[in-house]
């Protein structure tokens, strides 16, 4: 019910009702109850393990660790001092976007509860390396860091790839409009190449809540919001996806683009070091570094050609990791963790804490 009220909420613009951390339906009451409302089962039922996310895992880690019950915890994007520190710089480099980044409104209290989820945890599962390598600014001692990439959408069939001898390279943004998202350095490479390329921009963000972002989209075909099948289409009908995050847990349109024949520039921040393969079925530049997403698209200009080798490259290397093979690793690993914990309880086996430095 509190879930409906927030959704009905921002519907509505109810603004003060979903307000970060205060508003009685935010996202983290909404957590929170649902936090509680686990906490309160694993009180009056036998359970082997709890599975929860970060933000929604405090209170069941609390009973469950009374209880003697394994904590699994999933961290879905990097940690939070890592966080801070990296887009601490990003503001310094693009302050007129600073608005768009609004993580760092996140309280003390929130902060204190992530990191005892995270010590409280007995195994983290988190979706790339670079997840992996921010938990190494966490200070103390964490549980071992198991590293399991999604998988690939269904992956649609063999496109068309249309030369650029009478037309301009299609550019894609998909995402957040935040800059966090690097959405800043798509409008800059945009805008510097304008006679060759033209960008499209799906997503959503505070638009009256910052110029910049309103003036860029103003210069640039913008699509607030679209269905997930329509999304899909809409990268077949582009050339490259751009997706120059600077602090991305995962990326999920990096996979569907790929799905989808369309290869994607992306960086060292996001998955796509784990998915693909740079200068085979993508490219990957470094996070905040405009000049290299620049060359990175001069490239393609410069050899079209490439666009069909590395999108059809990129679809087949989707087919080779669907979602039910992320699915059997990480029931694979569970089971495993388990049979560990049942060893440790049994005093027949041993079960160790690594310290964060694991992550390497």
């Amino acid at each position: 019910m509190r879930e409906l009220a927030r959704m009905l909420a921002s519907r509505l613009n109810l603004n003060s009702l979903t307000r970060h951390e205060a508003g009685p339906f935010c996202v983290d009451a909404v957590y929170r109850d649902l936090d509680l409302t686990v906490a309160r089962q694993i009180e009056r039922q036998p359970f082997s393990a709890v599975y929860a996310y970060e933000d929604g895992a405090l209170e069941s880690f609390r009973v469950a660790k009374s209880k003697g019950v394994t904590c699994l915890y999933d961290l879905p994007i990097g940690y939070w001092r890592a966080a801070q520190c990296l887009l601490a710089a990003e503001i310094e480099r693009w302050p007129e976007w600073a608005a768009t980044m609004p993580g760092f409104r996140d309280s003390e209290a929130k902060l204190a509860r992530k990191d005892e989820e995270l010590q409280l945890a007995d195994q983290i599962y988190v979706a790339s390396q670079f997840t992996r390598r921010t938990l190494e600014d966490y200070p103390g001692t964490l549980a071992n860091v198991e590293v399991i990439p999604y998988g690939f959408p269904s992956v649609g069939p063999p496109r068309d790839y249309v030369d650029l001898q009478s037309r301009k390279l299609k550019l894609l943004f998909v995402g957040g409009l935040s800059q966090r998202k690097g959405i800043a350095d798509v409008f800059a490479v945009a805008d510097t190449l304008s006679d060759q390329v033209e960008l499209t921009v799906v997503g959503r963000g505070d638009v009256q809540g910052c110029s910049a972002l309103e003036s860029a989209l103003k210069r640039h075909h913008w699509i607030p919001s679209l269905p997930h099948d329509q999304v899909l289409q809409t990268m077949r009908e582009h050339d490259v996806l751009l997706f120059p995050s600077l602090f991305e847990g995962f990326g999920l349109v990096i996979t569907e683009a790929m799905s989808q024949g369309t290869p994607v520039i992306t960086t060292d921040r996001t998955a796509g070091p784990d998915v693909m393969t740079a200068g085979e079925d993508g490219w990957i530049v470094s996070a905040g570094d405009t000049s290299a997403l620049q060359q990175a698209v001069e490239n393609i200009l410069n050899d079209p050609d490439q666009l069909a080798r590395f999108g059809e490259n990129a679809r087949q290397t989707a087919m080779k990791r669907p979602w039910a093979v992320y699915g059997q690793e990480m029931a694979s690993s569970v089971k495993e963790m388990l049979k560990a914990s049942d060893e440790r309880r049994e005093g027949t086996g041993g079960f160790r804490l690594d310290r964060g430095g694991c992550v390497e």
